[in-house]
């Protein structure tokens, strides 16, 4: 029992989808970040020609209202064209960055919507559940890999950084425009390492977070037989039930054995009873059938109500075989049958 307990087992399918469900996925804030930062700087160099432009008619509106005096409604229009300009610069990129987190959310777990994490849970407030689990491994694991990440980060950008200082001398006797051709090289460049730098970290962090992810959902084979119990139903539950519907459809067949117009039999082991309305059916029809202590009840039921019974055990097998409740008799069977009904009809016991 104990080795039932130990959660060796990978999660069902079920249990995933239960843990989608409830907003628990395999989300890495590394892999996300570096696809945002990644587009962010891409969005950045390609609207780099609408920003200048709009920042250049921003200067030149400051250039065009340095020889008027700066009152109230001036002040007013200064401030509406500024934040104006600003929000058609930063706009778009704002767009691209939410596209770009939505995107690397999904690419990582699919389209997942739940509202399960909006629910109140009052049992996140409880302060001592809380302070456990900030002092909990996880948290101190996580805190020790966010401060490797970002020691080494800075260990790379400012070697690279230094060696820029060091070129300063010499840049500083480059004319403008190359200082600035200097600079965005080496942004760039800078830019570029710390982006490697951050996908390796970010491939790690999403190897390790689905690692975590699918061991903490790991099930014992217990749990996975009580998932399959629940699924399925249970086997205990599931046989009443099939015994209550058993009982329920042999109460409603032996209710129809007095209005039956013949009991075929073998004398100790089948009964079949027969019923010819030819009102409502082409053919005569099984209402009754059974073997054993059933075939005995039949019989006992039909002897009470003075339904006749008659003995043929070919026939009573052949009918007990092919021929469900409810269902007339096949085409093979009408002559054997009719010659019982006849028989029955003939001796008085019932009339047609």
């Amino acid at each position: 029992m104990a080795d039932d307990q130990e959660k060796t087992e990978e999660p069902t399918a079920k249990k995933l989808a239960d843990a989608r469900e409830e907003g628990n996925v395999p989300r890495s804030q590394d892999t996300a970040g570096v696809i945002v930062l990644f587009v962010a700087i891409l969005a950045l160099l390609m609207l780099l020609p609408f920003i200048s432009e709009h920042l250049l008619t921003v200067t030149r509106y400051y250039f065009s209202l340095m020889n008027h005096p700066l009152e109230e409604t001036n002040l007013i229009d200064i401030a509406f064209v500024t934040f104006k300009e600003l929000f058609i610069m930063i706009l778009p990129i704002s767009a691209i960055i939410a596209v770009a987190g939505i995107a690397g959310t999904v690419s990582q777990i699919g389209f997942n919507f739940t509202t399960k994490p909006l629910e109140p849970n009052f049992s996140k407030i409880n302060p001592i559940a809380g302070l456990k689990n900030m002092l909990s491994m996880q948290k101190v694991l996580e805190a020790l890999k966010i401060t490797f990440k970002s020691f080494t980060a800075m260990g790379i950008g400012f070697l690279f950084f230094w060696s820029y200082i060091k070129e300063l001398p010499t840049v500083a006797l480059f004319s403008l425009w190359d200082q600035m051709a200097w600079f965005k090289e080496k942004a760039i460049i800078l830019a570029a390492v710390m982006l490697v730098i951050l996908f390796l970290y970010a491939i790690v962090d999403l190897f390790l977070t689905r690692k975590h992810y699918f061991d903490k959902l790991k099930m014992s084979l217990q749990e996975i037989k009580d998932e399959m119990k629940n699924m399925e139903g249970d086997p205990h539950i599931k046989a009443k039930i099939r015994q209550i519907q058993m009982q329920a459809a042999r109460k409603r067949m032996m209710s129809a054995v007095p209005n039956a117009d013949v009991i075929i039999t073998n004398p100790t082991h089948y009964a079949v009873a027969i019923k010819y309305d030819e009102t409502k059916h082409n053919a005569p029809v099984v209402v009754a059938k059974g073997v054993d202590n059933i075939a005995i009840q039949i019989k006992k039921i039909a002897r009470e109500n003075g339904v006749h019974v008659v003995q043929n055990p070919p026939l009573a097998r052949s009918l007990y075989a092919e021929v469900e409740i409810d269902h007339p008799i096949p085409e093979l069977l009408f002559a054997a049958v009719a010659e019982v009904l006849a028989y029955v009809y003939k001796m008085g016991k019932k009339s047609r």
